[in-house]
Formats: C-alpha cells, sequence, structure tokens
C-alpha cells in the first residue's frame, strides 16, 4: 500500500530550506565583505553609530562566540528586556543545535545537537538550578526573559566548567549592575490573546496579560549597584486533546477473544515469531481550561569596595500556579472484545471493532510551583597576576500538585431504570487511522447518544490524589587563576561541592467506589449536570469524530456523593512509590590556557582535567499489602500502615580531560579543534528506590499475581553517569559584525546504554509471600555512537539599496546520526540477572531520549529606523522522550515546525509599541508509543499573539 507520508515530506522540506537558505546568504556575504574600504572619517562616524534591538543581540552573539575559547553559540544583549522572545525557551531555540520540547504549547526542555535534556547540562548565573520535575534541566517557564539578557550554550567541554553535559551546557545569564554601568527604569505591559479561549464557555475569552517593571542603578561613586526586576504573568493555556494510555500490550492476532482481553503475547513465546498487534488499556478524550499565574522577582547587588575586590549577591524568586479543569471522555477497557483488527508488520493497528464501558471523568487539578535560588561570589585580586573567586549558592524548587477526579460509568440502564437497546455497560465501537496520520477515527456506536447525560451514572468513584516534590541543592566552588608570561597564558585550579536532595509523595486519599441507592444517584445526576465546556472540539483534527460528551461538575460531585468537595490529605503520606534520594557531589579541576604563534598562525586554546566523585544514597519504603475489594468488583491494594526503610547507596569516580585549541588562519577565519571526555548524570527521580504497582482493570482474577500488571521500580539508585569520549572540529569565518559562516563536525562514543533488567521480589499480600517480577532499568555494557555536522549561517544585506539595506537572516541547522538504544520497559530486550543473558524483545529499541536527527532555525528580520520586524521558523524532527523518572514503556514525539513572527515599532525616545505571534498555523504535537507510527496523543493549543509596551528611562 502507498500513500503520502507528511512526516518525510517535513523532513525534505526542511533540509531543502536549510540548502536553500545557506546558498542565498553564502552567496550574499562576499557581497558584503568585499565592499570597498570606506574614508577614515566614514570609518569615525559608523563607529559612533549605537546598534540597538535584533541586529545588536546577533551582533552580540556573534562576537561571544569568536572571543570564546571553546566552541559556543549565544544570544547575547547589552541592555535588559532586549532578548527577542516571549520565554527564555523561546529564545534558546533560535540558538544553532538547539530545539525544544513544547508543553502547553511553550518551549520547555531543551536538546542539544538533536540530544535531550538528560545529556545537556544547565546552569544559572554559573550555578545548577533545581526544578519540579524530577530531572536535570532548568524549568525555563519559570524565569521571564524580560529579565535575562545573555544565553550561551557551551558545545565542547573544558576543566572550569561545571559537569554533566555530553551534548553541551547552557549558562542562562543576568546582568550585573556595576557592570551594566547605567540608571535605567523600564517597565513594560503586554495583553495576550489566545483564539483557542474562546471557545471555552464562560472562560476569559482568551485574554491574558504579564507586566514587568526593572530598575538598575549605581550609587557611592559607582562602588555600589542595584539591579531588580519583578514580573505578574496572568495567562490562560486551553488545551484540547486525544491520548491512549501509557501501558501497551502486545495482544496475539490468534485466538479471537471477543468477550474479555485480548490474549497477550508474554515473553515466553517470543521466541515463537507470533503475529501480535499493539493495543493500550484506554482511549480517552480530553478538553482542559486552565488559569495560569506567574510572579517572579530577579534582584542583585554589586559591591566593589576597591579596584581589586568586587563582590556579587543575585536573588532569584518565582512562583507559578495553574489550574486546570478536565473534561474526559475516557474508552476504559481498550483490550476487550477486540475483533476485526487489521494490523501492520511492525505491529501497529490500523483498524479494529471492540466494546468498551465508557465513562464521563471529571477533574480539578492545581498546581503550585515556587523556585528561590541566588548566591554569593566573591572575585578577589591579591596581585596583578592572581584572581581568587569564591562563590556559594542555594537554589530549591517545591512543585505541589492536587488532583480531584470522579468517574461515572455506564450501565445496561439509564439513571431512570430503563434498559439501553445494548442491555450492557460496554459500548461498541471502531477505531480506525491512516497510515501516516497521527489522529485516529473513533466511532462510538451511533444507537448511544454520547451528550445525553442519563447514560453516565453508575460506580462513581471518587479520588483525590496529592503529590509533592522538594528539590534542593547546596554548593560551593573555589577557582583560583594565575597569569604567566610565554606559551602558558594562565593557569587555573578549583574545587567544587554540591550536596543535591530529591524527596516526593504521591499519595491518594482513598479510591471511594460508591453504589447508592439509584434515585440518589438520580438526583445528584441531574443537580450536577453541565453542559459541554467548550465549542469545536477537535475540529482542527482531521478525522476526529467526537466533537463532544456529557459532562458534570466536578465540585458538584464531591458535594453531594462525598460530603466536601475535597476529602483533604490523607494522615499518613508515607507510600512504597516514595522517593528519597540525596546526591553528593566533589570535582577538582586544572586548567591551563595557552596562546603563542605556530609560525605566522596565532594560536590560543586551553587543556585540562576535571575529577568528579559522586556518592548517591536512596531510601525507599517496603510495607506488607492487603487486597481491599472495590464494591464495582475491581481490587485496590493498600499498606499496612507498618513500613520499613531500604537505603541503596552508590558510588562513582571519573576522569574528564578536555582540549580546545583555535588556529587564526586568516584575521577573520577561525579554525577550532576540541577533544574531551564528558558525563551526563541519571535524572534525580531516576535513581529512587521505591515501587509503583499496577493492576488490571477488570474483576476477573485467579490469583493475586494475575491482578498485579506489573511492579515497576520507581528508579534504580545504581545507575552510573553515561560517559562519552568526543571531538568537535568547526571552521568560522566573520567577514564583519553582522556576518558568520560556521561549520562544525563532532563526534561521540557513548559507553554504557540502558537496559530494562527484571528480577522477582517477595511482598506479603494478605499475609502470603508472593514473589513478583519488578522491573528497573541498569547501564548496559554497550558501546553506540552519534556524529553530526552543525551550519550556522548570519548576514545583514547592507549592500542592498535602502530601504532594503535593513534586511538580515540568520540560519543554522544540525543534523545527527546515532545508534545509541533504549529498549522499552516491557517489550524490548531484557536482562535476566539469574542466568546473566539477555531475551531478545519484539519491537525495535529507540534512539537516546530527545535525540532528532534534523533540527533547523531560519530567522528573517528587517530593521531600519523605528520599524523591527522578525520572523522565526523551527523545524525538529522526530524523536523518542523518555518519561520523567524512567522505567517506562518508550514514547515518541513526532515532528514539527511553527512559525513565529515578532515586531516593534519606537514611538519616540524610550517608547516602543510590540507585538508577537506564536504558533501562527496552530502546529499541534502528536506522540507515538511504542513504536512509531502508533498513535498515542494529540495537543492542538492554537496561536497566541501579544501586543504591548515598553519604556525606559
Amino acid at each position: 500500500m502507498t500513500s503520502r507520508n507528511p512526516i518525510r515530506a517535513r523532513s525534505l522540506r526542511a533540509a531543502l530550506l536549510a540548502g536553500a537558505g545557506s546558498t542565498l546568504l553564502v552567496a550574499a556575504m562576499p557581497a558584503t565583505a568585499q565592499e570597498s574600504p570606506p574614508p577614515p572619517d566614514a570609518v569615525q562616524e559608523e563607529d559612533a553609530i549605537v546598534v540597538t534591538g535584533i541586529r545588536e543581540t546577533i551582533q552580540n552573539s556573534i562576537n561571544t562566540k569568536r572571543e570564546e575559547t571553546a566552541i559556543v553559540d549565544a544570544l547575547s544583549s547589552d541592555d535588559i528586556g532586549d532578548i527577542p522572545a516571549i520565554s527564555v525557551g523561546q529564545a534558546i531555540q533560535t540558538i544553532t543545535g538547539a530545539t525544544t520540547h513544547r508543553e502547553k504549547g511553550d518551549a520547555s526542555e531543551i536538546a542539544l545537537r538533536g540530544l535531550g535534556p538528560f545529556l545537556s547540562n544547565a546552569t544559572f548565573n554559573g550555578r545548577d538550578a533545581t526544578n519540579g520535575s524530577g530531572d536535570r534541566s532548568v524549568n525555563f517557564n519559570q524565569f521571564p526573559s524580560e529579565l535575562v539578557n545573555n544565553i550561551k550554550i557551551y558545545k565542547t567541554q573544558q576543566a572550569s566548567l561545571v559537569e554533566g553535559g555530553v551534548a553541551g551546557t547552557i549558562e542562562i545569564g543576568t546582568l550585573r549592575p556595576l557592570d551594566f554601568g547605567k540608571t535605567r527604569l523600564q517597565g513594560e505591559i503586554k495583553a495576550q490573546y489566545n483564539p483557542y479561549g474562546d471557545r471555552i464557555t464562560g472562560g476569559s475569552g482568551g485574554v491574558g496579560w504579564r507586566g514587568t517593571l526593572s530598575y538598575v542603578d549605581q550609587f557611592a561613586n559607582d562602588t555600589i549597584g542595584i539591579a531588580i526586576g519583578a514580573q505578574r504573568n496572568d495567562t490562560n493555556n486551553p488545551e484540547e486533546t486525544y491520548a491512549a494510555s501509557t501501558t501497551w500490550t502486545a495482544c496475539q492476532a490468534a485466538p479471537v477473544v471477543a468477550n474479555n482481553n485480548c490474549n497477550e503475547y508474554t515473553r515466553d513465546e517470543y521466541g515463537q515469531d507470533l503475529p501480535f498487534y499493539l493495543v493500550p488499556n484506554a482511549y480517552t478524550f480530553r478538553q482542559i481550561s486552565e488559569t495560569d499565574k506567574r510572579d517572579a522577582i530577579f534582584g542583585a547587588i554589586q559591591w566593589q569596595p576597591s579596584d581589586t575586590l568586587d563582590i556579587n549577591l543575585d536573588v532569584q524568586y518565582s512562583k507559578r500556579t495553574y489550574v486546570e479543569s478536565r473534561r474526559d471522555l475516557n474508552l476504559s477497557e481498550g483490550r476487550y472484545g477486540l475483533t476485526n483488527v487489521v494490523f501492520d508488520e511492525n505491529g501497529i493497528v490500523q483498524s479494529l471493532n471492540g466494546i468498551s464501558s465508557l465513562e464521563s471523568n471529571g477533574s480539578e487539578l492545581s498546581r503550585a510551583e515556587q523556585y528561590i535560588g541566588g548566591g554569593l561570589s566573591v572575585e578577589w585580586q591579591p596581585t596583578d597576576r592572581l584572581t581568587i573567586n569564591l562563590d556559594g549558592s542555594y537554589s530549591r524548587t517545591i512543585r505541589k500538585e492536587i488532583e480531584r477526579n470522579v468517574r461515572l460509568r455506564t450501565d445496561p440502564t439509564d439513571v431512570n431504570g430503563v434498559r439501553t437497546v445494548f442491555n450492557n455497560m460496554r459500548i461498541p465501537y471502531t477505531y480506525s487511522i491512516t497510515p501516516g496520520s497521527f489522529v485516529p477515527t473513533i466511532t462510538i456506536d451511533p444507537r448511544f447518544d454520547l451528550n445525553n447525560h442519563n447514560l453516565f451514572w453508575d460506580d462513581a468513584r471518587f479520588r483525590r490524589d496529592e503529590s509533592k516534590r522538594r528539590n534542593e541543592i547546596y554548593a560551593g566552588r573555589f577557582d583560583a587563576a594565575y597569569e604567566l608570561d610565554g606559551l602558558l597564558k594562565t593557569l587555573s585550579a578549583g574545587a567544587r561541592w554540591s550536596h543535591l536532595t530529591y524527596r516526593d509523595y504521591d499519595v491518594r486519599n482513598g479510591d471511594f467506589n460508591l453504589t447508592p441507592p439509584i434515585a440518589e444517584d438520580r438526583r445528584i445526576n441531574n443537580l450536577c449536570r453541565q453542559a459541554f465546556p467548550q465549542t469545536d472540539f477537535l475540529s482542527a483534527a482531521e478525522g476526529n469524530s467526537v466533537n463532544s460528551w456529557a459532562t458534570f461538575d466536578v465540585d458538584c460531585l464531591f458535594r453531594e456523593y462525598m460530603g466536601s468537595e475535597d476529602p483533604g490529605l490523607p494522615a499518613d503520606t508515607r507510600s512504597v512509590a516514595n522517593r528519597d534520594v540525596t546526591e553528593r557531589t566533589l570535582a577538582g579541576y586544572v586548567m591551563a590556557e595557552y596562546g603563542g604563534d605556530l609560525g605566522a598562525m596565532p594560536v590560543r586554546g586551553n587543556v585540562g582535567v576535571r575529577v568528579v566523585k559522586t556518592d548517591v544514597t536512596s531510601n525507599g519504603l517496603r510495607s506488607d499489602l492487603s487486597i481491599v475489594t472495590n464494591p464495582d468488583g475491581t481490587i485496590r491494594l493498600e499498606t499496612s500502615g507498618d513500613f520499613d526503610t531500604v537505603t541503596i547507596k552508590s558510588s562513582n569516580t571519573r576522569i574528564l580531560p578536555s582540549i580546545n585549541a583555535i588556529f587564526e588562519v586568516a584575521p577573520n577565519t577561525l579554525v577550532r579543534a576540541a577533544g574531551y571526555r564528558a558525563m551526563s548524570r541519571p535524572n534525580p527521580s531516576a535513581l529512587g528506590a521505591g515501587r509503583t504497582i499496577l493492576l488490571e482493570d477488570g474483576t476477573s482474577f485467579t490469583s493475586v499475581e494475575d491482578a498485579i500488571r506489573n511492579i515497576t521500580a520507581n528508579g534504580s539508585p545504581r545507575l552510573k553517569p553515561l560517559m562519552s569520549w568526543n571531538a568537535d572540529l568547526a571552521f568560522e569565518w566573520y567577514p564583519n559584525k553582522d556576518s558568520l559562516l560556521s561549520a562544525t563536525v563532532y563526534y561521540k562514543q557513548f559507553t554504557g546504554g540502558f537496559q530494562p533488567v527484571v528480577f522477582d521480589e517477595d511482598f506479603t499480600i494478605d499475609g502470603q509471600s508472593v514473589a513478583i517480577p519488578v522491573t528497573q532499568s541498569r547501564n548496559s555494557p554497550d558501546k553506540s555512537r552519534i556524529y553530526g555536522l552543525e551550519l550556522t549561517a548570519a548576514t545583514r544585506f547592507s549592500f542592498l539599496p535602502k530601504p532594503l539595506d535593513g534586511l538580515g537572516a540568520k540560519l543554522s541547522y544540525n543534523y545527527a546520526d546515532s545508534n545509541f538504544e533504549t529498549q522499552d520497559i516491557r517489550l524490548g530486550d531484557q536482562y535476566a540477572p539469574e542466568t546473566d543473558t539477555v531475551s531478545p524483545g519484539i519491537i525495535p529499541a529507540a534512539n537516546i531520549s530527545g535525540y532528532s536527527k534534523h533540527v533547523l532555525s531560519a530567522q528573517a528580520y528587517y530593521e531600519l529606523g523605528p520599524v523591527s520586524l522578525q520572523a522565526i521558523y523551527n523545524y525538529r524532527s522526530r524523536y523518542f522522550q523518555d518519561f520523567v523518572g524512567g522505567n517506562s514503556q518508550l514514547r515518541y514525539v513526532g515532528p514539527s515546525e511553527t512559525v513565529d513572527f515578532r515586531a516593534s515599532l519606537d514611538l519616540m525616545k524610550g517608547v516602543s509599541l510590540r507585538f508577537e505571534a506564536l504558533n501562527i498555523f496552530n502546529e499541534p504535537k502528536a506522540t507515538y508509543m511504542p513504536v512509531y507510527g502508533s498513535s498515542r496523543q494529540y495537543h492542538y493549543y492554537g496561536a497566541k499573539y501579544f501586543i504591548g509596551m515598553r519604556a525606559r528611562i
């Protein structure tokens, strides 16, 4: 069968754009570089011109790249608030080799050179920063771009950098007030409009706002400087989505089971090469209404009591809260009664018939995330040659999330006791999807009216889930640099100590399954009915057939059934799933910077080594379990209340040599070479020692073992860092201040991938000892590699006649090829420790998390007089994205291409009108599990528009 492949078309389009754009820019550069030199007076006049806006940012970025010893790409502005983006994440994805993962329509996690955030290290003012996700990436949504003035990405390592970045190190910086050297009072107000918000009934109409105020000044003869900035962000991010569950099963194609769950293709049968297809446990349509508020305050004090002493104190505070109202239509039995299944050679379902109970679920979710961080640094120059730096820092993030969920299910009768045409709680449906599409068509039997509230009333279930994550880092470092004469210019040495803790709990206050008299169900059903809260649900998803369903007021249901809108937190938050991780790191380095001439060619660089020792202590809880049968016949497991603590310790020491060399082969041409060893640690949440127990849906089980779907370790404390040997070679040409042409080839060899391992663990359930297989991850001995190519071309077309000489462009492209392997935790290769063998899986492995083969960013800008215009196109090819915490099945994110636009108009000196548009063409996000092409979820967010005014004095 042949069909148009939109994914391949996108990749081809991106590659053609990269090639055509590079050719155009390269052709333009000689015209700029070869312009006849102006007379001396003209040179002096041009030097006096103050360049601002986008052009100034690009000039600063080019100059930073040129002056750094390592291979660096940057986005830098001399003034506060001039980073041209609505968020830090949006800004970073315009830097060569960087791209983002999108959540709620905005940039979140950063991938460098096609490699995910796990392989990158991010620092804020040179220090590690915490987040509430359990990984090591910086939550860029916590930091307003208006209060950041420089972003650097170190593509190669040097001994003085904080370890952790195999792909690179992202450094976010705020200004120092004395270095800024000017008094600045600045205010900005922006209104936001999201057209999707107009679809929400009773909402804000898609309107939000953000306001920023900052002040920088110097006192006491310019020996004391202060900088303070604050922002309030009050917006909404409505979302509509379809999603399958995160657990997928391989079903045997034969025999067909029409009245039960499909027969699972078990690991013991994999060697028989049986035909199979992949299905989830459930399918869900979800409508989301949301409000999002963030307050942020940044402050800095810089004191220079003498020419030899510089003291800096900086503090950052951010508090973000958002509330989601979710309304779900859930087909809860995705493996039940499957017939007429059509699937391809990879097990991807193309069509099937099934029957499932239907559920109208409602949730009220609130999340509060608070970040506080900062540090004190002291730079002392006791002699003309010796410089000593001391730095102490603290960073803490606390994220608390509460979700109240209620389920109402179908029944053989409606709420009035009248038998339905099906006389069954399960309703027939069909599933079909066109190859290459991410939108399945799920058609419910038309005899069932999805919008009839009478049909959703049975087996009322109430859950109150609360999770809390606390991530904290204390760190201190000492650096000393001594200037020398001769070939060695500077000798540096230093040490760094850090103490990281990560703790979380995820507790449920009961699983309240209620079966009151039908008259009471009827009363509450009629009282709590709610009109579907959105118009045109998933209207942009071609092929979707579900546009609305019966929904209910969650607060009303809790109040009427439970007697309270919020049952509150259980008295005991201990759980076998809790994580308690402590990581202590001690690192030291020596580094020499050198410079001289190789014949007539200037050469400079650095060489050094960093030694890192990491100690991990992970505590987990274990408890006896008891089986509780719910009124609807399902079961749940409850702990006895008596817990034992299990402590697992791990330690490792790594040596990281590095060398960087720069050859100035011509006055405007540099060749760079680098070789280094790098490491990336597992996420803190991936080092937990807890256990997650998942139970099967349904009621017919012959044993406890059958009822337990699987037990997964909440982390693997003995995981070691992923290590790599790396080599980079770069060519850079700087024709003028506005232009750059660079190409970098790089190679990375990894030692040790990740592989599922299964072992039996004894659990006491209802007083009986039961051996249950537990799945976690281990470091495999496999070697893998990645090689890639980075291209950057930027220029301003100053040779064109006025007014076209205000045109400029920048193009960056990254290509990467990797053979790294990440196995599916259930269906991939598994290691058996008792036999020291690996049993093959039935689905292909994914690459490394976050890996994209193609990443492209293209910008065009126009600046002339008071007008500034910029259009940005971003493309990223598909990639595998691990779930935070690891030990999960494979999830892929499809390719994406977004177009953003920014414009500003200077109304008078210091006052400008600004406009921004994000995701103009409403690009959705699509994900697949557990093989690429098997649609799991898609999101639509819509475009976002911002208009505002900025004033500075």
